[in-house]
C-alpha cells in the first residue's frame, strides 16, 4: 500500500516497538545533489519540545552518517515492513565509507516531500525533520552507572533533535 500524508496529530505508533524492535533508517544529506548516507537506528524518541513535534536520534562519532547530519540541515527516519529486515541489518553493520551499501541493500532512495534528505520507496513510514538542536552526550550526567557499559570506547553519542515537518505512511500508522 502506498504512503499517504499523515498529520502529526494523526500519527499512531507504538513508539518503543518502532525503535526497539522494528528499527528505522536515519538518512542525512541531499537527494538531488546525490550526497547522502543512511544507517539503521534503534535508539531515539518522538515527542514534543518547544511546542513543536520532534524526533530525537543519537549518532556515535564514528558513524559516516554523522558527517551528513553535520553538513546538512535535514534528515529522515524511515520504517519498513518486516520483509526488509535483512536490508536494515546490512545498513546497520556496513559503512557507506566502504562502498555503496544502499545499492547492496536493494532499497530504493527517493526524494522526500518537504526536505532535501532522501527517504525510501519501500518504507511504510517516513518522518521528515529539520534539525533544531544538538548536544553531545556527557557521561558525567549518567545517573545509572550501568549506562556506561554501552560505551566501552567512550564514543558517546551526539544527540540531534529534529522538528517534524512532514509524515507519510501506510494505514498502519493511522488511527
Amino acid at each position: 500500500m502506498p504512503r499517504q500524508p499523515i498529520g502529526i496529530d494523526d500519527l499512531t505508533v507504538h513508539s518503543h516497538q518502532l525503535w526497539n524492535q522494528q528499527w528505522l533508517l536515519l538518512t542525512g544529506g541531499d537527494f538531488a545533489a546525490g550526497r547522502y548516507n543512511t544507517m539503521t537506528v534503534s535508539w531515539g524518541s518522538l515527542g514534543t519540545i518547544w511546542n513543536k513535534p520532534f524526533a530525537q536520534v543519537v549518532v556515535r562519532p564514528s558513524r559516516y552518517t554523522r558527517e551528513f547530519l553535520e553538513q546538512f540541515p535535514t534528515f529522515t527516519l524511515s520504517a519498513f515492513p518486516s520483509q526488509h529486515r535483512e536490508a536494515l541489518k546490512l545498513l546497520g553493520t556496513k559503512s557507506g565509507r566502504d562502498g555503496d551499501k544502499i545499492a547492496e541493500s536493494g532499497l530504493t532512495p527517493c526524494a522526500s516531500q518537504s526536505v532535501a534528505a532522501p527517504s525510501f520507496e519501500e518504507a511504510s513510514l517516513v518522518i521528515e525533520c529539520r534539525k533544531m538542536y544538538w548536544q553531545d552526550m556527557d557521561a558525567t550526567h549518567f545517573i545509572d552507572p550501568a549506562i556506561a557499559t554501552n560505551y566501552p570506547r567512550n564514543d558517546y553519542h551526539r544527540i540531534y533533535w529534529g522538528e517534524i515537518l512532514a509524515v507519510s505512511g501506510t494505514n498502519d500508522y493511522r488511527p
